[in-house]
Order: C-alpha cells, then structure tokens, then sequence
C-alpha cells in the first residue's frame, strides 16, 4: 500500500471551513478559534515539539488542500526572508501587538469607555460592518465584552487566512508556515526545552 494511511485529524481542514462558516453566522463562535490558539503552546510546552503544527492545523491542512489539491499554487520555492529569523520574530511581534490591541478594546467595551463595535477589521486596516452576526439579545449588557472579543479574534483569524492564501498562490501551499506566529512561539518554546534538557 503506497497510500498514507489517514487518521481523523487529516480532516481538520473541515474545522477551520467550519469555523469560519459559523462566525459569519454567530460572531460568538469566533471564541472556538482560541482552542488554534492555545493547543500548539500546549504541546509545545508539555511535551517539547509541533506535534499541533504538524498535523493538526486545520488552516494548514485548508492550503495544502486549495493549493496541492485543486492545483491553485504556483508551487515555487517559499522566498527565504520569510523564513528568516528577523521576519519571523518581527511578525511574532506584530501580531502580538495586534493581539493586544483587541484586548485593550475588549476591555475599554467592558468597562464602559467604549460601545460594542460590530465591525470585523481585514488586513488590520479596513472595517467591514459585521452586525448580521449579532444580536444584542444574545448576552446580557454587562456580557457584551465577551462579543467584542469575538469580533477582534475573528478579524485576525480572517486577516491571517487571508495572508496565508495570497502566499498559498504565489508559492508552495504552506508558506504560511514558514511565519506562522503560533510556528514561531511553539518552535522557540521547544528550543528552550531542548536547551534545558542537555544543560
């Protein structure tokens, strides 16, 4: 058999259609997207590898399957700045930034200073009204913080992919990966572990 057996996380790639599918619908939703978020630390932090990365991101799986599959990359060589330490960490910094700033506003909506903004923001830069995807009958006034949150955290999913599917066409499906802020954090936790088991 020449075949790769398959296993049920092969099909993650069903997950990140899903999810996207689901916030267009119910912004609440876009809350699912911290589990991406916080299992490839997981993993990076108990058990000292990628493990997520490698076989479980489901965006990763959404670009081989755009790109290899249906043939709509141009499969050239991933350009090696972006790959490059200073890329990566610049990006890493960033997007962190930017992580940040969702949760400034997500605070300034919970205490007060500012009302819901029912916007989803693309590319950092352009706000697209999003109301569809909430009622205010949804959560409690005191709660609606929690709704905030979710249009921020959907905004940098969908920024993001948005990222990954314009490098997906112009080189190798998952050059994504090569600056990936989650590759790069779990990668620099494996390092620090590795170090510390040889010291």
């Amino acid at each position: 058999m020449n075949a790769k057996r398959r296993h049920w996380y092969h099909y993650l790639w069903i997950w990140a259609i899903l999810y996207f599918t689901l916030g267009f619908f119910n912004i609440l939703f876009a809350w699912l997207g911290m589990i991406d978020f916080l299992l490839p630390l997981v993993f990076a932090i108990f058990f000292g590898n990628k493990w997520f990365c490698n076989n479980m991101c489901g965006r990763g799986q959404l670009f081989t399957l755009i790109g290899s599959t249906f043939h709509l990359s141009r499969n050239q060589p991933t350009p090696r700045f972006l790959s490059s330490r200073w890329f990566r960490y610049g990006f890493l910094v960033f997007f962190l930034a930017m992580f940040s700033s969702i949760l400034v506003q997500t605070w300034f909506v919970a205490s007060g200073v500012h009302s819901l903004n029912q916007a989803v923001t693309l590319l950092w830069t352009f706000q697209v009204p999003w109301k569809w995807a909430y009622r205010p009958d949804l959560l409690p006034e005191s709660y609606v913080w929690v709704a905030q949150f979710a249009y921020g955290f959907y905004s940098l999913m969908l920024t993001s992919t948005i990222i990954g599917l314009v490098v997906m066409l112009l080189w190798k499906p998952r050059s994504w990966c090569a600056f990936c802020p989650m590759g790069t954090m779990t990668q620099g936790i494996c390092q620090l572990k590795s170090r510390g088991r040889r010291d």
